[in-house]
């Protein structure tokens, strides 16, 4: 068997689930969002290496430990309005956990993030894409 010869870029991906409540400000009345409501969530992580790391990893999915625990500790079973530092939409969780991310969990590994997709249902969900760095 011979190695592999083609070219491309690896990538990975961590499903993390949790539940939280959320309304959102600035809507028109009567608008189903303004008024408080939940969702079961899912973010999923995205990640890249140039090189993978023994045995063959873009980074070890233990290591994305630490984003479990933020969303444990800081999202699951909460109103998202009184946790993030701008209005709850799907777009705006999933740039602040990006950020939070690449500031906090990025330093320690070999894989860099490329993307954060959030769903709110099955059917709908926004992607927050890192530039290319």
């Amino acid at each position: 068997m011979r190695g592999v010869v083609v070219s491309g870029r690896h990538r990975i991906g961590k499903a993390f689930r949790f539940e939280a409540a959320h309304f959102l400000p600035g809507l028109p009345e009567g608008h189903q969002c303004s008024r408080m409501h939940g969702h079961s969530y899912e973010a999923v992580f995205v990640l890249t290496a140039d090189q993978l790391v023994e045995p063959g990893f873009v980074t070890d999915f233990g290591d994305l430990a630490p984003v479990k625990k933020l969303i444990g500790t800081t999202l699951d079973h909460r109103t998202l309005n009184d946790v993030l530092p701008v209005a709850p939409t799907s777009e705006n969780l999933a740039a602040w956990l990006a950020d939070w991310f690449v500031e906090h969990v990025e330093p320690s590994l070999p894989g860099r993030l490329v993307s954060v997709r959030v769903s709110e249902t099955a059917t709908s969900w926004a992607e927050f894409v890192l530039e290319e760095r």
